[in-house]
């Protein structure tokens, strides 16, 4: 899955040109049209520049355009915020060297975060831009038993989706689950390029698995910072949860989710039964290992 900077942003470009219609840009249909979507020329004149100019941007020539370039671009072909922050992420990276740019994800967390996680009376935990899950409290860390049930270290959300058996029972939401996490890695490789473990992930999520591959090849992107979940845990059942992420300003490329259901819901009720079964799991670690517990007996 190596690609070039400059593939990328090609890609990236005719995949967003491409679902615009001209109904949607404003414009007439203008006859018969060989691929759907905009033309290079349409796309141009919604951007204000001309369309050899044009062209050379979706060749992937971006590192040098001005940020009112690239706004009217992302206005020309309606991205969204995610889509806007992954095209400033692709001009920005393609005109600068690698050592700028080379920032691995997150792999541990600060005795603060961790602090503030156990605190939480809801499942909580922090993740990195390729989906780990770097730490948890102790319902967190039950919420997401299935994938720590998992052998592979670090715990990872998204080889646990596409390459874990044990993931079709977990994720009620089974499709949108996919394309969420295939979008928001999507949108992390953009912002960081150089990650050689978010590198890695890719290739082997790609290599071993074809609804991935299809997946990665649509260019999609997705902020993931709040939402819902529908999920079945192999112990209390049915969860319809909200979540929340919130973004560490001290520690980049880290966010802790929290997640909650509605007071006096059946997934309110499905909680309070899986927080007891943590406690109750904790409590039997404890004497298996005839030692003090620690908060979180499975963190990564």
């Amino acid at each position: 899955m190596a690609t070039s900077r400059r593939d990328e942003v090609r890609d990236f470009l005719v995949s967003r040109r491409a679902k615009v219609t001209p109904e949607q840009a404003g414009l007439l249909p203008g006859g018969r049209r060989r691929v759907p979507g905009l033309r290079r020329g349409e796309v141009a004149q919604l951007a204000g520049v001309s369309v050899e100019y044009y062209t050379q941007l979706e060749r992937g020539a971006v590192g040098g355009a001005s940020d009112s370039v690239l706004d009217a671009l992302a206005r020309a072909l309606l991205l969204d915020d995610a889509e806007r922050a992954h095209l400033f992420d692709l001009a920005r990276s393609g005109g600068a060297g690698a050592g700028s740019h080379r920032r691995p994800s997150v792999q541990a967390v600060r005795p603060g975060i961790q602090q503030l996680l156990d605190g939480q009376l809801a499942p909580a935990w922090a993740g990195n831009r390729r989906g780990d899950l770097v730490a948890t409290n102790l319902l967190g860390r039950a919420l997401n038993s299935p994938l720590f049930d998992e052998p592979d270290r670090p715990v990872n959300a998204a080889r646990f989706r596409f390459l874990s058996p044990r993931a079709a029972a977990f994720y009620r939401d089974w499709e949108q689950t996919g394309r969420d996490t295939v979008a928001a890695l999507r949108l992390a490789a953009g912002s960081t390029p150089f990650d050689r473990g978010l590198s890695d992930l890719v290739g082997e999520l790609s290599t071993r698995s074809e609804e991935f591959r299809t997946l990665w090849a649509s260019h999609d992107v997705r902020l993931h910072s709040t939402g819902t979940k529908r999920l079945h845990h192999p112990v209390v059942g049915d969860l319809d949860l909200a979540y929340e992420g919130l973004a560490l300003a001290s520690d980049p490329g880290l966010m802790i989710f929290v997640y909650s259901a509605e007071p006096g819901s059946a997934s309110a009720h499905a909680l309070d039964l899986l927080a007891s079964w943590a406690a109750t799991s904790a409590a039997q670690e404890r004497s298996a290992d005839g030692a003090p517990a620690r908060s979180l007996p499975g963190r990564p």
